[in-house]
């Protein structure tokens, strides 16, 4: 037990010292690419910091246990969203631009409806659903590049050499990646010798692990004033988890839905709600601290909730 413990705080450490790393590199590349940064972090970093998602959902669909992949996709998302996002506009509310509202925002709001819509009318993703998201999901990807080409603005940045700023991205991603998997498998073996069901541990320890590459490089692009970055971040990995992660998994094995209930798919349709109408409440066209609040006592709520009915 306490060598876990150890291994934890260690994978604790990457995930911090990679998600510093993986803000500067991928905002320089930005700038120098012409892109913004929205679509850095909605692309490069959103897939970077949904690898460990991928590895455990896929792990999870190859070993016939649905209730790891699905779970873990659902609880991530949730944790991105109301957590991640949250502490993010507590630190400093995040703008929320035209394209934003306009394009990501429903685009995010509407392929969660569609995951909630397959969960509800059937028991599994199959295998001609998990091919129509990822469908979905390569014209998203192509359309987001090709539609933001020149949106980025010319400003001065601490990494000056493209290839630093390439190593950078890639020592970053490599930090959180390793850094989460020792945190994920550390937290699930010490979870397991406590004794909690398998969608327990993935919508909490396993999603929460999963999610701290998000977590860490959304705090420092807040931090750094990249708000932009850290929300990309947030959208991309979400739109990643449910149309490229689930996507494939149900490509292996149809993923069963059977473990999710009416709460579980409420709250992850109910926060993908809320970040669409932030934009256009309170302050528009920004997440305030206030509506962040809201985000946080939802997601504590749903945690409560879990623990009760564990």
């Amino acid at each position: 037990m306490i060598l876990n413990i150890v291994l934890l705080l260690a994978g604790l450490a990457l995930i911090i010292f990679g998600a510093d790393f993986l803000v500067d590199g991928s905002s320089a590349i930005a700038r120098k690419a012409g892109i913004s940064e929205f679509v850095i972090g909605l692309t490069i970093v959103g897939f970077g910091t949904s690898c460990p998602e991928l590895v455990v959902s896929l792990t999870g669909a190859l070993q016939g246990n649905a209730d790891i992949s699905v779970g873990n996709v659902v609880g991530s998302n949730i944790f991105n969203t109301l957590l991640i996002l949250g502490l993010t506009a507590v630190i400093a509310p995040v703008a929320v631009t035209r394209s934003n509202s306009r394009r990501d925002i429903p685009i995010t709001l509407l392929v969660t409806f569609l995951f909630v819509a397959f969960a509800l009318t059937g028991t599994k993703i199959s295998f001609f659903e998990g091919v129509a998201f990822l469908l979905v999901f390569i014209a998203y990807m192509v359309y987001c590049f090709k539609s933001d080409q020149g949106a980025s603005e010319a400003v001065e940045e601490k990494v000056k050499s493209v290839w630093l700023a390439i190593l950078l991205v890639l020592g970053g991603l490599a930090g959180l990646i390793f850094g989460g998997q020792l945190f994920v498998n550390n937290a699930t073996a010490i979870a397991r010798a406590v004794g909690v069901s398998d969608k327990f541990i993935a919508i909490t320890l396993l999603a929460g692990g999963t999610s701290f590459p998000e977590l860490a490089t959304c705090i420092v692009a807040a931090a750094k004033k990249k708000d932009q970055l850290a929300l990309g971040n947030v959208l991309g990995s979400n739109v990643f988890n449910i149309l490229l992660i689930l996507g494939t998994s149900s490509l292996f094995l149809p993923i069963s839905t059977f473990a999710l209930n009416w709460v579980d798919l409420g709250v992850l349709l109910g926060s993908a709600v809320m970040v669409w109408m932030w934009a256009y409440t309170g302050h528009r066209d920004r997440i305030d601290r206030w509506e962040a609040a809201l985000m946080l006592l939802t997601f504590f709520g749903y945690y409560t909730w879990l623990f009760v009915k564990m």
